[in-house]
């Protein structure tokens, strides 16, 4: 039950995480705002270039979603266990998008006249992948010992 409770709990958390400052910045020509989330970074994106605005929309919004609701239904025994493989790629898939905020904070830092500073909306977004992917591997365990023969 608690498993099911903590994979639930992300369905609220993620919602709060896009919307959570993942950095303060200044002087930062490419977004033009003093405190960046996955939504306004998002919205920059969408007005300059639309591709690579859907592809993050994807990985950082959709991806991890669909992964903690099929979780959530592998775990209430509504959805076959064999897509949990599945289901972890999608989370791996989220994961990048860690990676490139990080990347780009620490170019960032690198450039003399912008400041960067890391808020509290990056720990809890990478909080929530990390929590989905080791829930999902929980699950996986849980199904393979429910489906395995003694």
């Amino acid at each position: 039950m608690t498993l099911r409770l903590a994979t639930l709990s992300l369905l609220i958390f993620y919602p709060i995480a896009w919307f959570a400052p993942l950095m303060r910045a200044g002087l930062l020509p490419i977004f033009g705002l003093s405190e960046i989330s996955v939504i306004t970074g998002l919205q920059s994106l969408w007005k300059s270039d639309i591709f690579l605005a859907l592809v993050v929309t994807v990985f950082a919004l959709f991806a991890p979603y669909i992964k903690t609701i099929g979780t959530a239904l592998v775990q209430w025994d509504l959805l076959d266990p064999r897509v949990q493989p599945a289901l972890n790629i999608m989370g791996k898939l989220a994961m990048a998008d860690i990676f490139l905020i990080a990347l780009y904070i620490t170019l960032a830092k690198g450039i003399s006249y912008a400041t960067i500073e890391t808020a509290w909306g990056l720990y809890l977004f990478t909080a929530c992948i990390l929590a989905s992917i080791g829930l999902g591997y929980v699950t996986e365990l849980q199904s393979k010992s429910r489906t395995t023969p003694r």
